[in-house]
């Protein structure tokens, strides 16, 4: 029986990198259609666009966030104990309810958009209208009727260790939307001469399509690999269980996840409801500088933390599978070195890459959307907000997976209670220092998600016996691996210059910083024996022959 390379089941680092290269690539994808995109609709459809998104996050939270991992864990458990007809029912009932809820979030965005608008602006004048932000909620709310399905497939997938597939799905996804974005918006500004909200509304659409595009594939792939999800590894007298159990196991495990992703976006939601009044009204910002900087953290400099958070994406939706079923086999060790490599290989890859992305935001900057007066700025600070979620959502998984979802509520609500309290307290603060305003609002961010990931640590030590000394030997190796690659670099700025006025030549400039620091990180990483203990020394192996063939 031939093997079909998308559906080879992996090892959790094999998981991992596929995963995560998928997601990356998705995130790639994701980062270049801004350039073209900001030309077209610039600062104001931005800050359009992130106001519909931002709603669209939450209701996605309430219909589909924490399905899919539950499907994921649940099917992954099932196959360890060998309850196959109970796994193939809990990806059906899983389907029903994830488009019901689906169905019920598009009704009320429908019907409620226009309070969802007003809430979003208040009484603000000079930007953006109720009318539109209105229209484009509408818009983004279509794909609610699809992506709570089609992550339901990804769950499944995800939860046999199946991890091509759903990447695969993910890239398809991203390029559908991606020329939707960029020729929908085109064509209806350039081509046919509509408003600027409607070519925004056109762009969120290719949410839906993209969403649909990796629907279908999904299902043909599943339909042409049955036989992978219908193996039978081992013999067992299955028990029964009812519709009814299985849908309490689903919320049960589906609504710690939904808590996570609610909390996450409800730091964008206090950011939405809060920037623009504030920087307008307490240190008397113009509406449109203000929309300007709330369409940076909302789209704009989020992109470039999306790629951060691509990488945290991937480890932890790889992660669950391998750790549940060290859980359920009972195996202790096993927890305790999958846990702590995979926040090794998580800052491995992310403290170094955020640390470059901060020293490039002015390249960057110039590149992608030409110059600004608060871009550079903003994202050379917002950029840690990635870095810092990445690590929080890999421990707050961690503690889902152990079924502490009183640790993962508590971390949750200290976190953001700490954003509301300081959000504006910090916008005075950082104000009457004579720094960037808005910089208080990323302080209060930080502030809220650190907390929160320090409380879900001191919890995984104290009650689950999880012991970080590995992780943090290799934290502070990757730390100061990092400090030097910045040192060199900065030294190489006397030689060559950070950045340029003219656009093109930052890609230069971008791609030499880039590699140099990539060869800095990974020359120090082999030499410190790093890389081997993150890695292993067969990834190690591999690596070295490859180069050695080339």
């Amino acid at each position: 029986m031939k093997k079909d390379l998308t559906m080879r089941k992996s090892t959790f680092i094999k998981g991992a990198f596929i995963t995560t290269l998928g997601i990356i690539i998705s995130k790639i994808l994701g980062i270049i259609y801004v350039i073209p995109f900001h030309a077209i609709i610039g600062d104001e459809g931005g800050a359009l666009y992130g106001y519909a998104y931002t709603i669209y996050l939450v209701f996605m939270s309430l219909s589909t966030a924490g399905i899919p991992l539950a499907i994921s864990r649940i099917v992954s458990e099932y196959q360890t104990l060998g309850y196959y007809n109970v796994k193939k029912r809990v990806f059906v009932i899983g389907k029903r309810i994830a488009f019901l809820l689906g169905l019920i979030s598009f009704l009320i965005i429908l019907v409620f958009a226009p309070l969802l608008a007003k809430a979003v602006l208040g009484n603000v004048t000079g930007g953006n209208s109720i009318e539109d932000v209105t229209f484009v909620i509408r818009v983004i709310g279509t794909a609610i009727l699809i992506v709570p399905v089609l992550s339901i497939y990804r769950g499944y997938f995800e939860g046999h260790r199946i991890m091509s597939a759903p990447s695969i799905s993910q890239v398809l996804e991203q390029i559908v939307r991606v020329l939707i974005i960029i020729f929908g918006s085109l064509m209806a500004i350039k081509t046919f001469n509509l408003d600027l909200t409607t070519a925004v509304g056109i762009a969120l659409f290719g949410a839906t399509l993209g969403a649909l595009t990796a629907y279908i594939y999904l299902v043909y792939k599943k339909m042409k690999n049955n036989h992978r999800f219908n193996e039978k590894i081992r013999q067992v007298n299955e028990p029964v269980v009812t519709d009814k159990t299985i849908i309490k196991k689903i919320f049960y495990y589906a609504i710690p996840f939904i808590m996570i992703d609610l909390f996450k976006v409800a730091y964008n939601y206090v950011d939405m409801v809060t920037v623009v009044k504030g920087l307008v009204n307490t240190v008397n910002y113009s509406t449109v500088d203000a929309e300007t900087i709330y369409s940076m953290f909302s789209t704009w400099a989020n992109k470039f933390n999306m790629i951060v958070l691509a990488i945290s994406t991937g480890v932890v939706v790889s992660l669950i599978p391998n750790v549940t079923e060290s859980v359920v086999k009972k195996q202790e060790k096993e927890v305790n070195k999958k846990i702590n490599q995979a926040l090794s290989i998580l800052t491995f890859l992310t403290i170094p890459m955020t640390l470059g992305i901060s020293f490039l935001a002015k390249s960057i900057w110039i590149l992608f959307y030409g110059n600004s007066t608060f871009g550079p700025s903003v994202l050379s600070y917002y950029i840690f907000i990635g870095f810092i979620l990445g690590l929080f959502t890999c421990v707050i998984t961690i503690l889902q997976v152990f079924k502490d979802y009183k640790a993962v509520f508590i971390s949750l609500v200290v976190g953001i209670i700490i954003k509301i309290l300081l959000n504006n307290n910090l916008l005075v603060a950082f104000s009457n220092m004579n720094l960037p305003p808005y910089y208080g609002f990323i302080t209060a961010s930080l502030f809220g998600y650190l907390v929160s990931l320090i409380i879900g640590m001191v919890i995984l030590q104290k009650k689950y016996s999880i012991k970080f000394e590995y992780f943090v030997k290799n934290l502070i190796d990757i730390i100061c691996g990092s400090l030097l690659m910045i040192l060199v670099l900065s030294l190489v700025r006397f030689i060559i210059p950070v950045y340029s006025d003219i656009r093109l030549t930052n890609i230069i400039i971008i791609t030499v910083y880039a590699i140099l620091g990539a060869i800095i990180h990974f020359i120090y990483s082999y030499f410190t024996g790093l890389s081997k203990k993150i890695f292993g020394k067969d990834i190690v192996l591999v690596l070295k022959r490859v180069l050695i063939k080339k």
